[in-house]
C-alpha cells in the first residue's frame, strides 16, 4: 500500500476530475485516498493512503445534489438543483425512476418508513408526495409556506408530515387528507431541518437562531429548547432508540464546524462535542450498532470531509477526503454498513466501512 505524506502534492495521474464531464452509462474505475490522523509524541501527521478503485456509474443528477435518503436497503431518493427527485438502485448502479414537479430546487427528502412513498420539498414553497410504484406525477401537493421549505419529519406511525420553512413556522399534515392540521410560528425561527423522535410525539427542530428546540406534535408547542449554540445549527438527527440526538454547526476554518451530542431523556444536556471539521457540518448520522463494538457517528461537511466518530469520548477514528467533491451536502445511512454522501460537484458517493484492516471508511461507488 503506498503511503504519501500531506504536504507532498499529489501526481497528476491521481487527481479526480469532475464526475459531470464523465459519459452517462459509462462505468468508470477510479482510484481515491483517503485520510487519518495519528499522535506521535511531538506532533500530529495525516498521511494520504491509496486505497481500492472505486466505480462511476450513471449520474442520478447532473447538477448540485442537496440531500438523499434511504428509501429501503438497495434504494435512496434525492434531490437538487436540476429540480428532478430521483430514485436510484444503489446496489446496482441504475436510475429506478426520476419524478419532476417542482419549479426550484429540490431542498429535502422524507421517506414514509417501510413504503414506497416519500415526500420531496423544494424552493419553490411547496411539499410534494411520491409513490415509486404510482404515477411520475405527484400524489399530493402541500401548499401553506410562504418561503422555502427546509425541514419534512414524518411520523413514526406514518400519518402525519411535519414541515419548515424560513417563514419560521412549522406546519403539521394529514397524511392522508392532505390538510393542515396544527400551524405554529417562532420569530426569527429560521428551520433549517426536522427529524421525528421514533416511539415519540416529539419533533426535533434545528435553526438559524442557533437553538435546538423539542416540540410536542400534540398541539405543535415547544416542549424544551436545549441551550443556545454559537453558531447557526444546521441539521439534527435523533437516536433509533429515541435517547440521544446529535446536531451540527455551520462555521469556518475550525470555528464552529461541530456536531454535539445532546440526552433527549433525562437531563437534556449536552453530553459530548465532535471538533475537527474545518467548515460547515451539514449532515450527521447515528452509524449502525453493528458496525464496531462502540457506538459511532458519522459527519459530512462542506470540508470535503466524512468523519467516523467514537459517541462516548468524541474521538475522530477516521476522516476520509472526497477528492473533488466540492461541498458535502448529505448523508444517509444507506444499510449496516454502507453510508450515502451527496455533493456540490460530485452526486452521490457511496461509502463503505471496513473492518479488515482496522476501522476504515472507503469509497466504493459515486452516481
Amino acid at each position: 500500500m503506498l503511503q504519501l505524506r500531506c504536504q507532498l502534492k499529489p501526481a497528476p495521474l491521481q487527481k479526480v476530475s469532475c464526475r459531470f464531464c464523465s459519459v452517462m452509462g459509462k462505468l468508470q474505475s477510479k482510484l481515491k485516498h483517503s485520510t487519518y490522523k495519528y499522535s506521535r509524541p511531538d506532533e500530529i501527521i495525516e498521511e494520504r493512503i491509496q486505497t481500492k478503485a472505486f466505480q462511476e456509474y450513471s449520474p442520478a443528477h447532473m447538477d448540485t445534489v442537496f440531500v438523499v435518503a434511504a428509501l429501503n436497503s438497495d434504494l435512496c431518493v434525492s434531490g437538487g438543483k436540476d429540480k428532478t427527485v430521483v430514485a436510484y438502485n444503489w446496489k446496482t448502479g441504475n436510475v429506478v425512476k426520476r419524478f419532476k414537479g417542482h419549479e426550484h430546487e429540490i431542498t429535502k427528502v422524507s421517506c414514509i418508513p417501510k413504503s414506497s412513498q416519500f415526500f420531496s420539498a423544494s424552493r419553490d414553497r411547496i411539499v410534494m408526495m411520491w409513490d415509486l410504484h404510482g404515477a411520475s406525477q405527484p400524489r399530493q401537493q402541500l401548499c401553506g409556506h410562504s418561503m422555502v421549505v427546509t425541514g419534512l419529519a414524518v411520523s413514526p406511525d406514518s400519518s402525519q408530515l411535519c414541515t419548515g420553512s424560513r417563514d419560521n413556522t412549522l406546519l403539521l399534515w394529514d397524511v392522508v387528507t392532505g390538510q393542515t392540521v396544527e400551524r405554529a410560528s417562532v420569530s426569527r425561527n429560521v428551520v433549517t431541518h426536522l427529524c421525528w423522535v421514533p416511539r415519540e410525539p416529539y419533533i426535533l427542530q434545528t435553526s438559524e437562531d442557533k437553538t435546538l428546540r423539542l416540540w410536542d406534535s400534540r398541539g405543535l408547542q415547544v416542549a424544551h429548547m436545549f441551550p443556545a449554540k454559537q453558531h447557526i445549527q444546521t441539521y439534527c438527527e435523533v437516536s433509533v432508540d429515541g435517547h440521544k440526538c446529535i446536531s451540527c454547526s455551520n462555521g469556518f476554518g475550525g470555528e464552529g464546524c461541530e456536531a454535539t451530542l445532546w440526552d433527549l431523556r433525562q437531563t437534556r444536556n449536552r453530553i459530548c462535542e465532535y471538533r475537527g471539521h474545518f467548515q460547515t457540518v451539514s449532515s450527521c448520522v447515528f452509524l449502525p450498532r453493528a458496525l464496531a463494538l462502540m457506538p459511532l457517528i458519522a459527519t459530512s461537511s462542506h470540508d470535503c470531509k466524512v468523519k467516523i466518530w467514537n459517541q462516548d469520548t468524541g474521538a475522530c477514528l477516521f476522516t476520509l477526503t472526497l477528492d473533488g467533491s466540492g461541498p458535502l451536502t448529505s448523508l444517509a445511512v444507506g444499510d449496516a454498513i454502507s453510508l450515502l454522501c451527496a455533493s456540490f460537484n460530485r452526486g452521490i458517493h457511496l461509502l463503505r466501512v471496513d473492518h479488515s484492516q482496522g476501522l476504515e471508511l472507503q469509497e466504493v461507488a459515486a452516481f
